[in-house]
């Protein structure tokens, strides 16, 4: 019994001792912001460097977030060489090919058809033929695949899906270079057969894709 009554009155006296200390330590702050003494601070106040923060090198006071450095290239991001011009749309119409051969054509076109179901049914319509739900919407339907479209390229269809064409906005932060592929697959399929005369397939679209101002 003694000894649990010595117990007990050193834990007591400890326990004030840390009392006391703790009310000293929150007494006579000379930095009225200072929380005092914190327990494991780094759990609640970061010390790494946050991104729109600054810090200084060399007594040079500079901002965390900065461009990449110029001529890099992002991991897992393929450049696209050709600018959302008239003059890289020709380009891309002339000397862009579809990189994906290591699947049947068919293969290529099933993968394509879904993405084409979830992107571009909704104003192309199912038979690419520009009667979508959302066509009726539109200053005009998007011209038809199997016409005004028919001999559109394979570049141009991919650089039209990348940045956009007329009404038609950009996808390429929505798509992925190799699904855009697998779309002009199946937006090929969709225009038929080529006609053996290829007609300036160009500025037919222009004709019939409408403009906004």
């Amino acid at each position: 019994m003694k000894m649990n009554f010595n117990t007990i009155k050193y834990f007591t006296a400890t326990a004030l001792c840390g009392l006391l200390l703790a009310g000293l330590s929150s007494c006579g702050k000379r930095d009225e912001n200072s929380p005092g003494v914190e327990y494991a601070p780094d759990m609640y106040r970061s010390p790494s460097l946050e991104y729109y923060g600054t810090h200084t090198v060399d007594g040079q006071e500079l901002m965390a977030a900065k461009l990449p450095v110029k001529g890099t290239i992002a991991r897992g991001f393929l450049p696209y060489p050709y600018e959302n011009t008239p003059e890289g749309y020709e380009k891309a119409g002339q000397s862009l090919k579809n990189p994906l051969t290591s699947k049947s054509r068919e293969e290529y076109e099933k993968e394509g058809e879904v993405i084409y179901g979830k992107f571009c049914v909704h104003c192309h319509g199912a038979s690419g033929a520009g009667d979508g739900k959302v066509a009726d919407k539109l200053p005009g339907p998007p011209p038809a695949y199997s016409g005004a479209l028919k001999n559109l390229s394979e570049g141009k269809i991919f650089h039209s899906i990348t940045y956009g064409k007329g009404t038609m906005g950009a996808h390429a932060s929505q798509l992925t270079q190799e699904e855009r592929w697998k779309l002009v697959y199946y937006v090929q399929k969709l225009q038929g057969p080529k006609e053996t005369v290829a007609a300036d397939s160009t500025k037919a679209a222009a004709a019939a894709t409408p403009t906004t101002k």
